[in-house]
């Protein structure tokens, strides 16, 4: 496609590359399979034990193109995977909740972060969630091991298309804020229409229920985005902005009381009344 220039448009505003690494048969090639707007193909060649694919997500009203590499875990391919992780800029850590020693393994491949790309943002994904009649890694230990990492933690499932586009998200959303590139996107004073759709959508729904809405996953993924964006999930998580309106009528009333049950004063010889108008 061309602009009226004549120069190609892009079709996207931001191109990231995060890569996958785990020990072999974590599953994280089937976390590329799952993604059904993803292509395998790419302009350049890669030896074996790399498999690429590429993705375009929704951020906050911005198009993220992401370059996702999947580099196996055999310790044959450890060189290649110590030259591709140079250019990374977020890394996701992926282990099997129902295999113990792939979640043992993810000390190894920090270390290994550490040496070759040292300060790349990471989080940590519990693949094959919907295999938790199998777990052998609980959910508490990793959520308490990922809070010491300093990481966001997700549970995934490829079969069941969960959490899938979150955890990405949610890696493109740090990788953005952490290079100043949010305030390229900063709401100006005048929302568009898709802004003001999505803020009344969450003003009146927590985001645990969004997934329960009549609409496309893609969607569903963009509201969660922009609650999470505008600081809206704290607060709609627990339900307290139906206490809000609750507290605030309470406390009207109660001031109500307050104020008939007070015994009329006369006023002092000296007291000019003035007009109070009360907005």
């Amino acid at each position: 496609m061309m602009n009226a220039l004549g120069s190609p448009v892009r079709a996207y505003d931001f191109l990231l590359k995060f890569l996958l690494v785990g020990d072999s048969d974590v599953g994280k090639g089937e976390i590329l399979a799952s993604l059904q707007d993803g292509t395998a193909e790419s302009p350049y060649g890669h030896p074996a034990g790399i498999d690429h694919k590429t993705t375009t997500i929704l951020l906050d009203g911005r198009r993220v193109k992401l370059q996702l590499w999947d580099t196996s875990g055999q310790g044959r391919f450890c060189t290649i995977f110590r030259s591709y992780s140079r250019g990374a800029q977020g890394v996701i850590l992926v282990y099997d909740i129902a295999n113990r020693w792939s979640f043992d393994g993810i000390n190894r491949w920090i270390k290994e972060i550490d040496e070759h790309a040292p300060g790349v943002p990471k989080i940590l994904v519990g693949n094959r969630l919907h295999l938790a009649f199998k777990r052998q890694v609980p959910t508490e230990q990793a959520q308490a091991y990922a809070e010491r990492l300093g990481v966001t933690f997700f549970e995934v499932s490829p079969l069941c298309n969960f959490n899938i586009t979150e955890s990405f998200t949610e890696l493109a959303r740090i990788v953005l804020l952490r290079h100043g590139m949010d305030r390229l996107w900063r709401p100006s004073k005048v929302l568009s229409l898709q802004d003001l759709c999505c803020r009344a959508v969450v003003s009146c729904t927590p985001v645990h229920l969004v997934d329960k809405l009549p609409l496309p996953v893609a969607l569903r993924s963009h509201l969660k985005s922009f609650s999470m964006a505008n600081g809206l999930n704290t607060r709609m998580m627990h339900g307290r902005s139906y206490s809000l309106t609750a507290s605030s009528s309470h406390k009207r009333s109660s001031f109500c009381k307050a104020r008939t049950s007070r015994t009329p004063q006369s006023p002092p010889r000296n007291y000019t009344r003035n007009s109070c108008k009360i907005s």
